[in-house]
């Protein structure tokens, strides 16, 4: 196998998995919409996808560190495919209501949770195995994040308005399952020049330690560093307010301003199109760039000015600019918060650590599509973009503030 054959393998299954995902996150949301009328129908859809998905990402660490995140990204996409495949087979006969519905989307965060973590989990050894610096494989790898949401954003409007909101999960079934597969074949597992699961070199010499003593251990680890710490913090309440705006704000804005899901994939895309090129710069210049300034001011370029030019309903022409400098600076953060992260994590530890703070991250996300319902009915529309937005802003501060941010820029290379 090529040298650079891994991650070429992990970003071509990354692109085809958030592809579809994003055409999910788009497609299920106006789907309950189009059909209930509710917004708060709708964010409660969305909490019961991204609850098991928190609860399953955090839980899953231990499991990766010991089978493998090879193992554990191929079983859930493959199981992912016969879910998924349930909506547009119940849309087909006419069966599909909300009771049906619900169930399916759970099981669907349940299994996306791991196979998430999981592939983030295989990113340092790929880095390792390819000699690729750590900025440049999770700056690659962030432009392919946004590349592939770009796709499903672009692709989920027309394909919603050509055959359905149900009928378009069929796409997403099939990029699973192309996902499994090339992981499956492309990446290669312990025996083929990859390193051993994490933590099993540990539990042949002392004996298995049980599951809940890793998950333990990698709660303590991260709980006791003060920069994960506050990562987590910042970052799981701008992601509740990111999904409040994505599951209902933005649904809502769209539906009511008498314009379809052509338009509102088209604003997902011109966000992540133009965030595609801060990746792809974040990538080339990364380990040069001073980290906490960088992550500071695209913080505050990404949230707040989306939301006041839905809340003042600007014309088109300057909401799809605001979204394209938003875009271009939110290209900027995952690159850079994945590095600090896995600079910071023992290598035996990474599965459960990435794991659980990729977790802590989610954790408010299941409830911003109800916040977001919620604000709607007792304050509407406007008042309520106006006010998420406030609070985005008010988050953004927080390396400001918080003296823990400190040591954003302090590179800690763990064995």
């Amino acid at each position: 196998m090529r040298r650079g054959g891994p991650f070429l393998a992990l970003a071509a299954a990354e692109t085809l998995s958030l592809s579809g995902t994003r055409l999910s996150t788009i497609a299920i949301p106006w789907l309950v919409l189009s059909t209930t009328g509710s917004p708060v129908l709708t964010g409660l859809t969305a909490m019961m996808e991204m609850l098991p998905y928190v609860a399953a990402k955090a839980l899953s660490g231990p499991l990766i560190d010991r089978v493998g995140p090879k193992r554990i990204a191929v079983v859930c996409d493959t199981a992912s495919v016969a879910v998924v495949g349930l909506v547009p087979l119940l849309d087909l006969f006419g069966v599909l209501d909300m009771p049906l519905l619900l169930p399916v989307v759970f099981a669907m965060g349940v299994l996306r949770g791991p196979s998430d973590a999981a592939k983030q989990a295989m990113v340092p050894d790929i880095a390792t195995l390819t000699a690729m610096p750590l900025e440049r494989v999770t700056g690659v790898v962030g432009a392919i994040e946004r590349l592939a949401s770009t796709v499903g954003a672009a692709g989920a409007g027309a394909l919603i308005g050509l055959i359905g909101s149900g009928q378009a999960l069929v796409v997403n079934a099939v990029t699973f399952a192309a996902a499994a597969l090339i992981v499956g074949v492309g990446i290669p597992g312990p025996t083929r020049g990859m390193p051993e699961p994490r933590g099993a070199p540990e539990a042949r010499a002392g004996g298995m330690s049980s599951y809940f003593s890793d998950l333990r251990e990698g709660w303590r680890f991260l709980r006791g560093d003060v920069v994960l710490v506050s990562i987590a913090t910042m970052v799981a309440t701008t992601n509740l307010l990111d999904q409040a705006y994505h599951a209902v704000l933005l649904p809502v804005w769209t539906q009511s301003s008498g314009h379809g899901p052509e338009l509102l994939g088209a604003m997902f895309s011109a966000f992540t199109g133009a965030s595609i090129a801060g990746a792809a710069i974040a990538a080339a210049i990364g380990e040069r760039m001073p980290r906490l300034m960088v992550y500071t001011v695209a913080f505050l370029l990404t949230g707040f000015p989306r939301f006041l030019v839905v809340a003042l309903d600007a014309p088109l022409a300057l909401i799809f600019i605001t979204l394209a400098v938003a875009g271009f600076a939110s290209g900027f953060l995952n690159p850079i918060l994945s590095a600090v992260i896995f600079e910071r994590i023992p290598k035996p530890l990474t599965g459960r650590v990435t794991a659980m703070n990729a977790a802590l991250c989610f954790v408010l996300i299941p409830f911003g599509g109800l916040v977001g319902g919620a604000l709607i009915s007792m304050i509407g529309l406007a008042a309520a973009l106006s006010l998420t937005g406030f609070a985005y802003f008010a988050a953004t501060l927080f390396p400001l503030a918080l003296k823990s941010f400190r040591g954003f820029d302090k590179a800690i290379t763990q064995s």
